[in-house]
Parts: structure tokens; C-alpha cells; sequence
């Protein structure tokens, strides 16, 4: 195992990086599209030295709407997308559960075990570590593992401002006002 040292961001897709169609469950490459500065804001932080990994939870496959194939379609359009910005990923997980489906599992945030996953296999240092996303089961997992969160006003994220706020997690416009945040606070 790679010593714990390297700071990571980690980031949820849907909402905060690409756009989340109504009625979500996205599952089809050619409805990927980045929001706009997400991309741009990947290649800052990958620029800056930080690891980049986004976490999803996709329980769209628990309940039967797509496959993993379909995931990994979208999950491949979706490096296109930020290859093409000059931004990358250095890790992605996902969850394929949902307790109403499949029980109860440690993956599915605010879950830890996809978060160790990543720990184990990159060195990651959690406690300097962050935690970007559109709802609280995206930043509650810096509670529980030491880490930061941002949580975005994207996606679903204004539904969430107010509970994340009692939290202690501030709420910041889009993925580019947290990578400035992060950067700012290194």
C-alpha cells in the first residue's frame, strides 16, 4: 500500500461535474454534459497536484434501469468530455446498490468503503482531503474520515444549503468556487 500522503478531491459526478437530467439515472453517453467551468476546474486541481476521484452512487442499476455496461459507457463519455479540456481523473468508483433493492451496503454514500478503497490504492491521506458534491451524502463522509467538504448549489445542492450549513458545510456556487476554496486553503 502507497504511504497515506497524497491530498484528493473527491467528487461526485451527477450534479456536480456533469449535468443531471430530470428524471436522472443518467445512463446514456449522449446526454453527458459537463457543467459549465467543471472542467476547467478538474485541470486546476490536477494542475495544483491534487487527486481527482469521483464517487457515484448509481442506483439506477439496483433498480433495474440500466447495467453497469451502460455506467461504463457514460463513465468513458465522460473522460472524453475532460480529456478534451486538457482535465483527467485519476481514480472513479460507484456504487451499483440501494437499500430498497439490493439491502444495505458499505459503498453507497454517505457510505466509507469506496472511500478506503481509495485510500488503500492511491496513499490518500484523508484527513487532507475533500469532499465535493451536490447532497449531503456526498460531504458527510468528511465527517466520519476527517476530511473537508464543499457542498455545491448545482444539481440539488440549493435543496441542501440550509441542512448543510447547520452541518458546518459551506455551500459555494459551482465546482469552480470549491476548487478555488480548496486551492486557496491547500
Amino acid at each position: 500500500m502507497p504511504e497515506a500522503s497524497r491530498r484528493a478531491v473527491f467528487l461526485d459526478r451527477d450534479g456536480t461535474i456533469v449535468d443531471d437530467p430530470e428524471p436522472g439515472f443518467l445512463h446514456e453517453p449522449g446526454r453527458v454534459h459537463l457543467l459549465h467551468g467543471a472542467a476547467e476546474a478538474i485541470r486546476r486541481l490536477n494542475d495544483a497536484g491534487w487527486l481527482v476521484i469521483a464517487v457515484s452512487n448509481q442506483s439506477g442499476i439496483a433498480r433495474g434501469l440500466y447495467d453497469a455496461a451502460a455506467y461504463a459507457a457514460v463513465q468513458r463519455r465522460f473522460v472524453e468530455l475532460l480529456a478534451a479540456r486538457g482535465a483527467r481523473l485519476d481514480a472513479a468508483y460507484f456504487c451499483p446498490h440501494h437499500p430498497a433493492f439490493t439491502g444495505p451496503c458499505e459503498c453507497r454514500k454517505p457510505g466509507v468503503r469506496l472511500f478506503r478503497d481509495a485510500q488503500q490504492a492511491l496513499g490518500i491521506d484523508l484527513a487532507r482531503s475533500y469532499w465535493v458534491g451536490d447532497r449531503l451524502s456526498d460531504v458527510q463522509p468528511a465527517r466520519t474520515l476527517g476530511g473537508r467538504a464543499l457542498l455545491v448549489a448545482t444539481g440539488h445542492g440549493a435543496a441542501y444549503a440550509d441542512q448543510a450549513r447547520a452541518l458546518g458545510v459551506p455551500t459555494v456556487a459551482d465546482l469552480a468556487a470549491a476548487v478555488s476554496e480548496i486551492v486557496r486553503g491547500g
